[in-house]
């Protein structure tokens, strides 16, 4: 998927639940979390990671320190 492909797809699905679009850092740690867990414990694990991050992050969690913890998490869990 193209950069520019992944930067609309973003912005519409942000508009489309009336959030923001996540900057490029963002998308980076998420990403990256994504991929530990699914190479370190299991791929159904990573979208179900990423959502309960997002649940985190709704609370008032910090997105990067939390996404950098559950992806240490994920390396530990091998």
């Amino acid at each position: 998927m193209s950069e520019n492909v992944l930067g609309e797809w973003l912005v519409e699905a942000a508009a489309a639940l009336g959030v923001e679009a996540p900057g490029r850092e963002v998308q980076t740690a998420v990403l990256d979390l994504a991929r530990d867990v699914a190479h370190n414990v299991a791929r159904p694990g990573a979208p179900l990671t990423a959502f309960l991050l997002g649940m985190a992050v709704g609370q008032g969690a910090d997105v990067q320190a939390s996404a950098a913890a559950l992806s240490r998490l994920a390396t530990r869990a091998e």
